[in-house]
């Protein structure tokens, strides 16, 4: 991570709460996509989508194993995302639960 300054590390979290409303102002599947495409790189997204992947198998209870076959993930990323899954912030269950509830729905 980069080295701030007190005024840069102020404006950093003026700037992350206004991505976090960025988000929040999409619509639909497709902005989020169009969002993520122009504002992330291909590798990037690329990361992102497998950790959203790797979170989603360990919450079916899939292997460190497994997940690293099924998705060429490696084990150490595995073991990041398991960590963020069970100590972290709670974005992941919170995550997980909806989009799973809303799969129930549809």
């Amino acid at each position: 991570m980069k080295h701030h300054n007190e005024s840069q590390k102020k404006s950093i979290e003026d700037q992350q709460l206004s991505l976090y409303k960025a988000f929040l102002t999409l619509e639909s599947e497709d902005e989020v996509r169009q969002f993520l495409l122009d504002l992330c790189t291909p590798s990037e997204l690329e990361a992102i989508v497998d950790r959203w992947w790797t979170a989603s198998l360990l919450n079916e209870g899939l292997s460190y194993r497994e997940i690293s076959e099924r998705t060429g993930v490696s084990v150490t990323t595995i073991g990041r995302v398991a960590r963020y899954l069970n100590m972290g912030e709670g974005g992941y269950r919170l995550a997980l639960r909806r989009d799973r509830a809303g799969e129930e729905l549809s």
